[in-house]
C-alpha cells in the first residue's frame, strides 16, 4: 500500500510536470498575433506587419538602446573622492581628505553627443530600411495570395468545363456519333483538371501561410484576400525614381554614417588634448595647530600617448564610410533603374496576355465547342482549346502577380509611390 501510494505520487508529479511543460511550449508556439477572420484589405495585412513583426520589434529596440548611447555620451565624468592616513608613529600621525573634479577640454561631451546622437539616426535608417522591405515583402506575398485565389477559381472552371466536355462525350457516344475512345479521353482530361484543382488550393493554403507569417502568424485567420489582381499600379517615370532615390532609407544610412564617422573623428582629435583635474581639501596633523587648505592640479603630460592610434583607425574608417556612401549611390541607382525596367517588363507581358492571348483563346475553345456540340469539329480540338485557355489564364494571373511583385521591389529601394500618386 506504502509503495502504491508513492508511485501514484511519482506518477501525479510526473503528469503535472508533463503539463507545465506542455502549456510552457505551446505558449512558446503560440502565435504572436491572430487577425480576425473576415476578409483581410491590403492596407490591414501592412499594418499586421508593421505592428507585430518580431523583426521589424528587434530593429525598434535596437533604436531603444541607441537611446542610451546618447543618455551615456551627455554625462560628464564624475568626481573623485581621495582619503589618505599616515600612521608610521603618532607623534606624526597625518591624514588629508580631498576631492577632485575631472575637467574635459577640447569639446570632448559636445563631440560625444553629436557621435551618440548619429549612431541613432543611423539605427533610425536602418529601421526605415527595414520596414520598406517589410513591406515590400507583404504586397508580394498579399497578392500572390489573391493570384492563388484567382488560379484555383480558374482551375475550378477548368473542372466544370471538363466535366461539360465528358458529359457531351458521353451523349455523343450514346447517339453513336464517336468512338467510346473520345470518352475515355474526355475522362482523363477531366482528372487532369482535378489534379490541377488540388496543386491550386494546395499552393494557396502555402500563399496564406507566407503571408501571414509576416505578422507571426503560422495559421492564417483571415478567410480570403481582398483585392482586385487586376488593378495594376502606375509606372513610375524615371525622373520620379532619381528624386526619391535621394531621400531612399540606405542613402541616407550610409551619409549618417559618414558623419557618425567625422563626429569620431573630431572625439578622437580632442581626445588628444589632455582633460586636468582640480583637488581641494584639507590636510589635519597632529603636530600641527589646526588644519591646512589643499589645492592640486593634475594634468598628464602627453609625450609618449597622444591618441595617434585610434585617431589614425577613425580617419581611416572616415575614409571607409565615404567609399561605402559612393557605393551605396552608384548601387542603389542602378538597382532602382533594374527594378523600374523589371516592372515595365512584367507590365508588357501582362498587358499582352490580356489584350491578345486572352480573347483568342477563348474565342477559339468557344468556337470548338460549338463546333463539336454541331458535329464540326472534333474532341481532341476541343481538349486543345480547352487546355490553351486554361493555361493562358494561368500564365495572366501569373504575370499580374509578377507586376505587382516587381513594383513592391522597387518600392522597397524608394518608399511607397502610392504617396506620389496622390500628389
Amino acid at each position: 500500500m506504502c509503495f502504491s501510494s508513492q508511485l501514484g505520487v511519482t506518477w501525479g508529479k510526473t503528469l503535472a510536470l508533463a503539463l507545465t511543460l506542455s502549456c510552457m511550449s505551446a505558449q512558446a508556439q503560440a502565435p504572436l498575433f491572430i487577425e480576425l477572420p473576415e476578409p483581410l484589405r491590403l492596407d490591414q495585412a501592412i499594418r499586421y506587419a508593421i505592428e507585430h513583426n518580431p523583426t521589424l520589434a528587434a530593429a525598434r529596440r535596437e533604436v531603444n538602446a541607441t537611446d542610451g548611447q546618447v543618455l551615456q555620451g551627455s554625462l560628464r565624468p564624475n568626481p573623485e573622492f581621495i582619503y589618505q592616513a599616515d600612521d608610521v608613529s603618532r607623534i606624526g600621525r597625518s591624514s588629508t581628505a580631498q576631492v577632485g573634479v575631472p575637467f574635459e577640454t577640447a569639446g570632448k561631451l559636445e563631440a560625444r553627443v553629436r557621435a551618440a546622437g548619429l549612431g541613432r539616426e543611423v539605427a533610425l535608417a536602418d529601421l526605415g530600411s527595414a520596414e520598406l522591405r517589410l513591406r515590400s515583402a507583404v504586397i508580394a506575398a498579399f497578392f500572390d495570395v489573391l493570384a492563388a485565389q484567382e488560379l484555383k477559381a480558374t482551375a475550378e472552371d477548368s473542372v466544370r468545363l471538363a466535366q461539360r466536355a465528358t458529359d457531351i462525350a458521353a451523349k455523343r457516344v450514346t447517339a453513336g456519333k464517336i468512338s467510346p475512345v473520345e470518352e475515355t479521353r474526355a475522362r482523363v482530361a477531366e482528372a487532369g483538371a482535378r489534379v490541377t484543382l488540388n496543386q491550386s488550393e494546395s499552393e494557396l493554403r502555402n500563399s496564406r501561410r507566407r503571408l501571414a507569417s509576416l505578422w507571426g502568424n503560422t495559421l492564417p485567420g483571415f478567410t480570403e484576400a481582398s483585392g482586385d489582381v487586376e488593378q495594376l499600379p502606375d509606372l513610375p517615370t524615371a525622373e520620379v525614381i532619381a528624386d526619391r532615390l535621394a531621400s531612399a532609407p540606405q542613402l541616407r544610412r550610409a551619409q549618417r554614417e559618414l558623419e557618425r564617422r567625422k563626429s569620431l573623428v573630431a572625439l578622437e582629435q580632442a581626445r588628444s588634448v589632455p582633460d586636468f583635474t582640480v583637488s581641494v581639501g584639507v590636510k589635519r596633523s597632529l603636530d600641527l595647530p589646526g588644519e591646512q587648505a589643499l589645492v592640486a592640479l593634475k594634468v598628464p603630460l602627453p609625450i609618449f600617448n597622444r591618441n595617434q592610434g585610434n585617431l589614425q583607425e577613425a580617419l581611416r574608417r572616415e575614409d571607409k564610410a565615404a567609399e561605402e556612401l559612393q557605393a551605396t549611390q552608384t548601387t542603389l541607382s542602378a538597382t532602382a533603374l533594374q527594378a523600374l525596367e523589371n516592372v515595365s517588363a512584367r507590365r508588357r507581358d501582362a498587358d499582352l496576355l490580356r489584350l491578345e492571348v486572352l480573347p483568342g483563346a477563348l474565342s477559339t475553345y468557344e468556337a470548338a465547342t460549338i463546333g463539336f456540340e454541331n458535329g464540326k469539329f472534333s474532341f481532341l480540338e476541343v481538349l486543345d482549346a480547352q487546355r490553351t485557355l486554361i493555361a493562358a489564364k494561368s500564365q495572366y494571373l501569373i504575370a499580374l502577380a509578377n507586376v505587382h511583385r516587381a513594383q513592391a521591389e522597387l518600392e522597397s529601394l524608394i518608399g511607397d509611390l502610392m504617396t506620389d500618386n496622390a500628389k
